[in-house]
């Protein structure tokens, strides 16, 4: 939402937003996909047409380590393309911490699934079981594994009282993990390298 097709206005976007955080500060500053708003500026394009991705990344530069500091302000970023942000945020006082997020364990797929089947009429459904089966799952596929069981028990039945496990295996049959071993490899010799680096 900061990008504009009119010249500077990106820019002014990226000094209300950190002005409005200094205000009401103690806050957190969260930006998602970093890597869009702040691609390195070798790569062709910068972020959008114009040099705009380059101004809105130095804006960005200027805010988190200008002349007014960020007292009780918390800036946090993700991005699951980090090559692709520029190196001069992962320099120390702007972004200090890299933090790998790795795919959820067993113990962890068990919480995430239990969260939202929360509100779902379970009928005879072994979380535990289901956490072992779902291996390789993000988050964000767990939850619509648990959506898609929800949605097969109501085809099968407006009526439907309760989401069992033949739901749960119709929407396993449809719900895949995406996450590639060799994604998983990338961002585990990206971790190693980063590491090396700081």
């Amino acid at each position: 939402e900061l990008f504009s097709k009119w010249v500077g206005e990106s820019e002014r976007a990226v000094a209300s937003l950190f002005r409005k955080a200094r205000a009401a500060a103690p806050t957190i500053i969260f930006f998602d996909e970093i890597d869009a708003l702040a691609a390195s500026r070798g790569d062709s394009g910068g972020g959008g047409g114009g040099g705009v991705g380059a101004r809105v990344l130095s804006q960005l530069l200027h805010e988190m380590d200008g002349i007014q500091p960020l007292k009780q302000v918390l800036v946090v970023a993700a991005t699951n393309r980090p090559d692709l942000v520029d190196p001069a945020l992962l320099r120390p006082g702007r972004f200090d911490r890299l933090l790998h997020v790795t795919l959820p364990d067993e113990p962890a797929r068990r919480q995430i699934l239990a969260i939202h089947s929360k509100r779902m009429p379970l009928g005879g459904i072994d979380l535990d079981v289901l956490a072992v089966r779902t291996h390789g799952f993000s988050g964000a596929e767990l939850a619509a594994l648990c959506r898609e069981a929800a949605l097969a028990a109501l085809e099968e039945s407006l009526k439907a009282s309760a989401v069992t496990q033949a739901h749960f295996d119709s929407a396993l049959d449809t719900i895949r993990p995406r996450t590639t071993a060799e994604t998983l490899a990338f961002f585990e010799r990206y971790e190693r390298a980063s590491v090396g680096r700081s």
